[in-house]
């Protein structure tokens, strides 16, 4: 196995940020990782690309402008190769998230984690975590979150592995839907529920 980097991505890489998306899409873990299917994403043009790998990269603004904000990093392999993504949303205090719930406090949503079937294992899950999270405390978030299915236990044992813990706040999936999402926290350190 080869070494590698985390970074942030650059707006260049928008076709790269769209070629590891449809690989993540693929995986056979996907319907519980993911809202989206490949077949919505492979649809989207060359300019949402575009839009998102602007929006998430090095100074494309952020948190500490008071505007929201994202980031998304990648674990570049010294081959080249992309092994692996997280992406960090900002919300913030007072706005009302995806699934309809308010915000109370100003904090980072995870979402997008992959990292390649041949990869894991490596630690790169945490290094990527560890990359987002540290973003989101320098940008003075007070929290970061991630939704999690209730079925993808490999999931929910990395992300405790990486310090989140659950809030006992359940997410259903679909209005009527049997199955539901947890909601996992990790504290800023020093930060008070308050």
């Amino acid at each position: 196995m080869y070494t590698y980097v985390v970074r942030v991505v650059r707006a260049e890489e928008w076709a790269s940020v769209r070629a590891l998306r449809l690989l993540a899409l693929e995986d056979p873990a996907a319907p519980l990782a993911f809202l989206e299917t490949y077949e919505t994403a492979a649809e989207r043009p060359d300019s949402f690309w575009q839009e998102r790998a602007a929006g998430a990269a090095e100074g494309a603004g952020g948190a500490a402008e008071g505007a929201g904000g994202a980031r998304q990093y990648i674990a570049e392999a010294e081959d080249g190769q992309w092994a692996g993504t997280v992406t960090l949303l900002v919300e913030e205090a007072g706005s009302v998230d995806w699934a309809g719930f308010p915000v109370e406090r100003r904090q980072g949503h995870v979402v997008g984690v992959f990292v390649r079937k041949e990869w894991r294992g490596s630690g790169m899950t945490q290094a990527l975590l560890d990359a987002a999270v540290s973003w989101a405390w320098r940008e003075g978030l007070e929290r970061v979150r991630l939704i999690v299915h209730e079925r993808n236990l490999r999931a929910q044992g990395a992300y405790r592995k990486a310090g989140f813990v659950p809030t006992g706040r359940t997410v259903p999936l679909a209005k009527g839907a049997e199955e539901n999402e947890y909601e996992f926290v990790l504290e800023r350190p020093g930060a008070s529920d308050g």
